[in-house]
């Protein structure tokens, strides 16, 4: 259900660029040496979008000193809405200040049928108030890094406990997004935000004292949007040559990313079987690939080939306890993409990609004598922004959800197969830059 919804959304993102361009795609014509005119990025705006991600809740408790789990993770969907304002400073920097609100189904649950137990912990909705630094990369594409203020609601079903609980966290959020004219007055965002909420007592509503159970969660989203900017085609915006580029050819390329995974358990011992989504992990990777692209005239195609090692960690500290501490890593793996885009102007390129992926993971409880490693096939879905700097050079920031398959560890366990199986899907995002030869 998760990757249907996910399929759905980013092919209504490229859907938007291709409705929009569409219409004088035919009448196009790109001069040697394109001088693009001026779109005005100074005014208020209004969006509408959504996006996906994953949470991470850290735990940690004062009957355990110095004793931690990072964590439990949550995954799915959300819209949103965006009001804002921005100013151009100069020809090529903006600043901006914004104010967004979203609700979505950002979850962990628990379901055990045999007892019955049934329970969900769920971010329903929130705001994000922030401030945005961007660059005009092009006249029609802004690169900018944002940061600020966020506040959650989030709540506990627990069916079978005939328990319903809500409780709030505010914190902080960063992030870096991409924005590009599709026309008109319409631009296309795509935007990662990570954010940090403060420590609160998770138990607090059933008496327990401060320090008993608290978390701290933190976040990865992914945010694709559609803006109407008011004022934007009425002249004085900014206007400078751009690089005239050809997207065919082989190139290589290199990304920082960050994310979250969701490693989500089954066992069959009761009857009914437990379901658990799940233990969490986060952290930051680097990327490097291979690949061609041929360029259609409004479309462009391609394949590609990338390798990553990452930090992408799950970790659970038994503190004073003396248990030492125990990992899940997924630590590298490759990809096999194939993605097709639509131009949004000569130089920008929205685009959705699919293709195979390979992941290897590592838990070490090295402390009590017990090690293991295993690799998983898979697969990806995502979809991003890509524009040129000059003839050769590109940046682009990406969204990747990768499922893959799951792991018995009955064996290990000297249990019945299906005792005890996981499965771990990831929510990622990278910033790249690509070199093209020719």
């Amino acid at each position: 259900m998760l990757l249907k919804k996910i399929s759905g959304l980013l092919l209504g993102a490229v859907s938007i660029a291709t409705v929009a361009t569409a219409v004088h795609a035919a009448d196009a014509v790109i001069p040697e040496q394109p001088v693009e005119t001026g779109f005005n990025w100074s005014g208020f705006y209004v969006g509408l979008g959504g996006g996906f991600g994953a949470n991470v809740p850290k735990l940690s408790t004062a009957l355990v000193p110095g004793g931690s789990f990072d964590g439990i993770g949550a995954e799915g969907l959300f819209g949103e809405v965006t009001v804002g304002y921005d100013y151009m400073v100069s020809p090529r920097f903006l600043v901006g200040a914004f104010a967004d609100a979203h609700y979505g189904n950002i979850e962990t649950t628990l379901d055990i049928p045999a007892l019955p137990l049934n329970v969900d912990v769920t971010d329903k909705y929130g705001f994000d108030v922030g401030l945005r630094l961007g660059y005009l990369v092009t006249p029609t594409t802004l690169g900018y890094v944002l940061g600020g203020y966020a506040w959650q609601k989030a709540e506990l079903d627990a069916g079978g406990l005939g328990g319903e609980f809500d409780w709030d966290r505010d914190g902080y959020f960063l992030g870096v997004g991409m924005e590009s004219v599709i026309t008109g007055n319409w631009t296309l965002k795509t935007e990662y935000r990570f954010t940090q909420f403060s420590s609160f007592n998770a138990l607090e509503e059933f008496g327990a004292p401060p320090g008993f159970l608290d978390s701290a969660s933190s976040s990865h989203t992914f945010h694709v949007a559609a803006n109407y900017r008011f004022g934007a085609e009425n002249g004085g915006g900014s206007s400078f040559e751009v690089p005239l580029y050809n997207w065919t050819g082989f190139y290589a390329g290199g990304a920082l990313g960050a994310g979250a995974v969701v490693h989500e358990l089954n066992s069959n011992i009761a009857p009914g079987g437990i379901t658990f989504n799940g233990l969490g992990g986060e952290g930051v990777f680097g990327e490097l690939s291979l690949g061609y692209d041929h360029d259609f005239g409004n479309w462009v195609g391609g394949i590609m080939v990338d390798g990553r090692y990452s930090g992408i960690s799950t970790e659970l500290n038994t503190g004073a306890f003396g248990a030492g501490t125990f990992s899940i890593d997924a630590d590298y793996g490759f990809d096999v993409i194939a993605r097709a885009g639509m131009k949004l102007n000569d130089g920008t390129l929205a685009y959705a990609l699919a293709g195979y992926s390979w992941q290897h993971f590592d838990l070490d409880a090295s402390s009590v004598g017990f090690t293991h490693d295993w690799d998983s096939h898979g697969f990806s879905v995502g979809g991003g922004l890509e524009t040129a700097v000059n003839e050769h050079v590109t940046v682009n920031l990406e969204y990747r959800y990768s499922q893959f398959d799951s792991e018995d560890f009955s064996s290990l366990l000297s249990a019945p197969p299906g005792s005890l199986e996981s499965e771990a899907s990831f929510h990622t995002v990278r910033l790249g830059a690509k070199y093209k030869f020719n």
